[in-house]
């Protein structure tokens, strides 16, 4: 698909895109919030209008026949929830050995309300050097994109709090179902 038919698409369905570009070659972009299978067909749009190919980290079962190649072509990366260790590391080599790269991760890690955050998306941008971009959908304003981009200090508390305020004012689909920003204590 291209540029011009996701901009028309979006255009057409009341959505505005924005985008600021990542500041270097490789990324993790916090996509926030999710909470609806909507959020999907969105973010392709933006992914084909903005131009970038990002990647997406998705549940490993989503990648099964028959969606699974598709999945894959538009840019998934399985990830198997139940087994949680050496996937940062993984998705780390994945940044070491490509030129380029943006992955986009929902923290929340459901659709559904969580308690908390994953921190996986914060360990990887640690560990791989690499900025942070702050993505979101926005339904009240019918608004989605990146227009931030932050490099974490390391200090989760005050940079969770940097990405909470940026976030105070973005709208989900389903509102009860928005996970607070915060790391699991």
């Amino acid at each position: 698909m291209g540029r011009r038919l996701a901009a028309l698409i979006l255009g057409l369905i009341g959505w505005r895109a924005v985008f600021e570009p990542p500041p270097g070659p490789k990324t993790v972009v916090v996509v926030y919030p999710h909470t609806s299978n909507w959020d999907f067909p969105l973010g392709m749009l933006y992914r084909f209008w903005c131009g970038i190919e990002f990647r997406w980290a998705g549940k490993d079962t989503l990648f099964r026949w028959p969606m699974g190649a598709l999945f894959r072509g538009l840019g998934g990366i399985p990830i198997n929830r139940r087994a949680p260790n050496g996937t940062i590391g993984r998705l780390v080599e994945a940044f070491e050995t490509n030129e380029s790269i943006h992955l986009c991760i929902a923290p929340e890690g459901t659709r559904s309300r969580a308690d908390h955050w994953k921190s996986g998306f914060y360990h990887l941008a640690r560990k791989a050097g690499v900025p942070v971009g702050l993505g979101f959908i926005d339904y009240r304003q019918r608004r989605l994109g990146v227009e931030r981009w932050m490099v974490l200090t390391g200090n989760q508390s005050a940079d969770l709090d940097v990405i909470r305020a940026y976030y105070a004012g973005k709208s989900p689909l389903y509102s009860e179902k928005a996970s607070p920003v915060r790391f699991k204590a």
